[in-house]
């Protein structure tokens, strides 16, 4: 069996990333059923890697365009290498993109939803003091795709029973039912890892991208109400993100930069988290939650 995953995230090229390493992982048992997995994505430049029997490949192309570009580029995959089953990493633009490579072809198709798209929050912003984010457009024509995907996929995969109740409760029968996978998080308790130096006695963590669903401008408007009343207050924000550079600014203009420190990607986060004194998290909506998950199990107050 042939696998093709047409994916959202190019780190997958980058060598010890934890995606490479959970790719091969898959690659490993999809070999060990006698199949290759391949994986399409876009990118600054197109390139191919063959790793084993993982197999990466990515075009050169703009959002606006990727679904064409990549719905061309999986067909010529799914002819070339005998692909039985192609997977969309989400319904949305990779599901269209999927949708439209397996069209007058064998193979199957394969939805995966990591998002709870179907959350009122998916396409509404409830917003206090903070910035009107660009999502909500966005997310209305992405659920209208996966009005259109879902109901054509030969499977669908979700990370958590809530997406999967939501789905069945939208489409009922006319969607394969979704099987329910959820991200393993590992139990054991993890080392401490300090901060960097600081002088904060009371440290708030945020883990999570920085992107407008995540919202790190009601995290920072809280820190800026709070500064006077707990000048002993501060905040780490563990990831890297689209929105980084206007949190900045945000941090900036409320007179808090010296209180928000920006650690970026961090794949020690959950030993930070025992260096913490409080988990914070404002999003509007989340899949599966993962930090949340890992918060709780280092004992730390959210």
């Amino acid at each position: 069996m042939n696998v093709l995953f047409i994916s959202n995230d190019p780190s997958v090229f980058v060598d010890g990333t934890p995606t490479r390493e959970r790719v091969r992982t898959y690659a490993k048992h999809i070999a060990d059923e006698g199949g290759e997995l391949h994986i399409l994505t876009r990118a600054r430049a197109t390139v191919t890697i063959d790793d084993g029997s993982l197999h990466l490949h990515s075009v050169r192309t703009g959002k606006l365009l990727s679904p064409f570009v990549l719905a061309r580029a999986g067909k010529k995959l799914i002819e070339s290498h005998a692909i039985n089953i192609v997977s969309a990493q989400d319904p949305f633009e990779h599901g269209i993109a999927s949708l439209w490579a397996v069209r007058g072809t064998k193979a199957k198709l394969h939805v995966q939803a990591h998002t709870d798209f179907l959350s009122p929050w998916f396409t509404r912003s409830g917003i206090y003091r903070s910035p009107k984010v660009r999502m909500p457009l966005l997310n209305r024509m992405r659920v209208r795709i996966a009005d259109r995907v879902l109901p054509r996929a030969d499977g669908i995969r979700v990370v958590s029973e809530r997406i999967r109740d939501s789905i069945t409760s939208k489409y009922g029968q006319a969607v394969p039912q979704p099987s329910v996978i959820p991200i393993p998080v590992p139990t054991e308790v993890a080392p401490k890892v300090e901060f960097p130096p600081h002088a904060f006695k009371f440290a708030l963590l945020s883990v999570g991208r920085l992107e407008p669903e995540k919202r790190i401008e009601d995290i920072l408007a809280a820190v800026a109400r709070l500064k006077d009343v707990y000048p002993s207050l501060g905040l780490f924000l563990a990831n890297t993100g689209r929105e980084e550079k206007k949190l900045k600014r945000m941090a900036r203009a409320l007179g808090i930069a010296d209180r928000v420190v920006f650690l970026g990607h961090r794949p020690d986060v959950r030993g930070l988290m025992r260096s913490a004194q409080a988990f914070i998290q404002a999003s509007s909506y989340e899949g599966y939650g993962m930090a949340l998950i890992e918060a709780a199990l280092a004992r730390l107050p959210i």
